[in-house]
């Protein structure tokens, strides 16, 4: 079920698509810049969680923009969760590993800094919360396992892994294995607390 949103949600709205498209952009010229080609860019681009996740919230929120509607508030809190998740991770875990200059730095903080916070401000401030339940939070399971699992079948057909936790070829099955249930148990609990932020704000 759709709701009419407010001008104030619609236009903030695709000031968030505008800053997710920037950010993709951003990246897309930075990995022309690595590869040397369009489609070396788009199949790198393709391989990292962060810019596919960032890339269903720039569709998103131009929905959002163009039809004046919000979609099911379940979309919206996973959408919400799995950003700020790739904002935590980056920052907690990969952030040290690596010293972006230039355009990359612009990159990297439009993707795991910027489009996060404008996405959680405007859940918090304008996106439908009711109907929100704990099955959600393990329904929002979904995305980042399917995306472990393509990581996984393309890391052994091109020998590179889009991040050192998921890659076989240092820590192994086991190591891959170990750091799945942890971020699975991460992505769940951070379900459990969309929900119960959902209710709270809703009350």
């Amino acid at each position: 079920m759709t709701r009419v949103l407010t001008p104030p949600a619609r236009y903030s709205a695709g000031l968030v698509a505008l800053a997710g498209l920037a950010a993709l952009a951003t990246q897309a010229v930075v990995s022309f810049g690595l590869t040397g080609s369009l489609g070396g860019a788009i199949w790198a681009l393709t391989g990292y969680f962060t810019v596919l996740t960032n890339l269903l919230v720039a569709v998103t929120f131009i929905a959002i923009a163009v039809r004046g509607a919000a979609p099911s508030s379940a979309w919206l809190a996973g959408l919400t969760l799995w950003i700020i998740i790739v904002a935590i991770v980056y920052h907690l875990l990969l952030a040290r590993l690596w010293a972006p200059a230039g355009l990359a730095w612009w990159a990297d903080q439009g993707l795991h800094s910027a489009v996060p916070v404008l996405v959680t401000l405007w859940w918090l401030q304008f996106a439908p919360k009711p109907g929100l339940r704990v099955g959600h939070a393990a329904l929002w399971l979904a995305w980042p396992l399917l995306y472990t699992a393509y990581a996984l079948v393309r890391g052994t057909l091109t020998g590179r892994y889009p991040y050192p936790f998921l890659d076989v070829t240092t820590i192994g099955y086991d190591g891959v294995a170990l750091n799945g249930i942890g971020l699975t148990v991460a992505f769940f609990l951070g379900g459990l607390a969309m929900v119960g932020s959902a209710k709270a704000l809703t009350r």
